[in-house]
């Protein structure tokens, strides 16, 4: 029996995406250690950008769906940690890059009563199985079966608290649950290029005088 390696699960990992943000989980900064036994049974340790993620139940079904990609894996189990607690600088140069962290940017801010989010590009589906969105310029963004709901969800007719109030459905979670987690993604799947961003168009109504 071949020994699987450490690195070999981090590589496979790095198809595994934040459900937040389109960017991996690795380069997130989220895996905090991953250890592989002889008999290849591989324990992770990792956390989560908050502790109310919504989708705390679908990335570590993820996680484990990807881990057993690996040739050889025998057995996996994930540990979720809140310490030490993640924050952007855990993220590496690559993920920093994808998002600007760091970098002054002017960014139109968004109208949460009224912007109605439409998404944009395609979705494609990739030979081992995992989903790209990409955007009008073919830039490639690897994410999760959830990400693709929402972004259909994004079709120009729904105003953001409606978006919320769908996604809480079909998450079957409260709606103050996925509120904070609608609008940052909404944000980053701006800043990504796979969503823009509608306002109601308002009638040229005269009024006499």
């Amino acid at each position: 029996m071949e020994q699987v390696t450490s690195q070999q699960v981090l590589d496979s990992l790095k198809q595994c995406m934040d459900p937040e943000i389109p960017i991996n989980i690795v380069d997130m900064g989220l895996i905090y250690g991953v250890k592989v036994s002889n008999d290849n049974k591989v324990d992770v340790k990792m956390t989560m950008t908050t502790r109310g993620c919504p989708l705390h139940d679908t990335l570590v079904s993820d996680v484990k769906r990807y881990v057993n990609k690996v040739p050889g894996v025998s057995d996996v189990n994930v540990e979720i940690v809140w310490e030490p607690a993640w924050t952007p600088e855990k993220m590496s140069e690559e993920g920093k890059k994808l998002i600007n962290y760091g970098k002054q940017k002017t960014i139109t801010p968004i109208d949460y009563e009224t912007a109605m989010p439409q998404g944009v590009g395609s979705v494609v589906k990739q030979e081992d199985g995992s989903l790209v969105l990409m955007n009008e310029h073919e830039q490639g963004f690897m994410v999760n079966q959830a990400i693709i709901d929402f972004w259909k969800l994004c079709n120009g007719q729904r105003k953001i608290t409606e978006l919320v109030d769908a996604f809480a459905q079909i998450t079957g979670l409260q709606r103050g649950q996925v509120e904070i987690e609608v609008i940052q993604l909404i944000q980053q799947l701006r800043d990504g290029g796979i969503v823009i961003i509608k306002e109601p168009e308002v009638s040229n109504v005269q009024f006499k005088k």
